[in-house]
């Protein structure tokens, strides 16, 4: 037995090295995994205090709940915490039957997951067959488009019209090897939604063999009177509703997301999610964070508020921004966007730069506290403004 162990620690030694001396002539990962950009994040607070030595540091890339996680939550996180030797439930039961009541569906509807990125890549594995494609934005959640690749899929994307989803552009997309349509709800990293009249317009006729996916992300910050819910369509069409408790309710360190469809959907997904995929500590949290209704309104108005600072700042500074009805805002800063985004980091600003969307002129600014929002706007100015008037 020895000997057996130590040629296989010789021949992987071994693989690697000669993977290594080969270079770009020999290459291990699938062909379709060589060619991902990958997800690019927010750069940690931590890691730029070390970078440029400084003892304070807002971030803004995220978008993050600036008042952190609900009380409520943050206590049942405390309270299990002595139960972390155990396994999870694996079904979620109890989180799903809160969210059963909460959202007035069965808990067979229901699917967790470790986060809405495993839910997309749940979704794709359960219903696009090996020739089939999916449709989606070009400018909008950049994992819809990375998943899908990952998973060997073909993925066809529509421009932005106006800074929003051109529904009968994606229409025109859908073939007869389209299995989802991907819609961001409101859009990231645009802010911009779609009206129910919209939604209800484009799920009409559409092909009964294509489900609509409609990420609603960021649906715990809308003020407006005419935004769709994925909750009214699912009975009747063939739609996926994905929400999570990152944004509003400040979880996003927990990973827990969950996806609404009928149970002939659900049925098959749960086949592909894995055992134990949400943690004990995050079922916990997330059942208590939907009963803080204190922490959650509380939330909506800071980022009310911030947006209103946000909004009548950048008018006087002649900064062209897109009406958000989200908890970001995407703008236009009349440079290189990555060049700002670097000056940024040095004043202890992180924000996220629009590159990777090909939007190369702007960035987009997660709306934080009072004191994170005239910090940001201080530094701003101080980068664009001050200086050139100082020359």
């Amino acid at each position: 037995m020895q000997v057996l162990e130590d040629f296989r620690l010789v021949s992987g030694i071994l693989i690697e090295t000669i993977s290594i001396i080969a270079g770009d002539k020999m290459q291990l990962a699938r062909k379709n995994v060589q060619n991902i950009t990958p997800y690019v994040g927010g750069r940690p607070i931590e890691e730029i205090k070390r970078q440029f030595r400084l003892k304070e540091v807002i971030k803004l890339a995220s978008n993050e709940n600036p008042l952190g996680g609900s009380p409520k939550a943050v206590r049942a996180m405390q309270k299990a915490l002595k139960s972390v030797n155990r396994y999870p439930d694996g079904q979620g039961f109890y989180l799903k039957k809160g969210l059963a009541e909460f959202l007035k569906v069965e808990p067979e509807n229901l699917v967790l997951g470790n986060g809405s990125d495993e839910l997309i890549d749940i979704i794709i594995k359960t219903f696009v067959e090996d020739d089939e494609n999916i449709v989606t934005s070009e400018v909008t959640f950049l994992e819809y488009e990375i998943i899908s690749k990952v998973n060997n899929k073909k993925v066809i994307t529509v421009p932005l019209k106006s800074f929003k989803y051109d529904l009968a552009g994606l229409k025109n997309a859908i073939s007869d090897k389209t299995k989802l349509v991907f819609i961001a709800n409101p859009n990231n990293p645009t802010g911009t939604y779609l009206t129910k009249g919209q939604i209800q317009d484009f799920l009409k006729g559409l092909p009964e063999h294509v489900i609509v996916v409609l990420d609603e992300a960021y649906d715990t910050f809308i003020d407006v009177d005419d935004y769709p819910s994925g909750l009214d369509y699912f009975k009747d069409a063939n739609v996926i509703t994905l929400k999570t408790f990152s944004k509003g309710y400040g979880l996003a360190g927990l990973r827990i997301g969950y996806a609404i469809a009928r149970k002939e959907f659900t049925s098959f997904m749960e086949r592909v999610r894995q055992p134990f995929n949400t943690n004990l500590i995050a079922q916990e949290a997330a059942l208590a964070a939907l009963g803080d209704k204190a922490f959650l309104k509380k939330a909506r108005r800071i980022n009310a508020e911030g947006k209103k600072y946000f909004s009548s700042a950048l008018k006087q500074l002649g900064i062209f921004y897109v009406d958000s009805v989200t908890n970001f805002i995407l703008m236009d800063v009349q440079e290189d966007g990555v060049g700002l985004f670097k000056k940024m980091l040095e004043k202890g600003v992180i924000v996220r730069d629009m590159k990777q969307y090909n939007l190369n002129n702007f960035i987009r600014v997660t709306i934080g506290t009072e004191k994170e929002n005239k910090r940001f706007i201080s530094v701003l100015k101080e980068i664009k403004f001050d200086k050139r008037r100082a020359k």
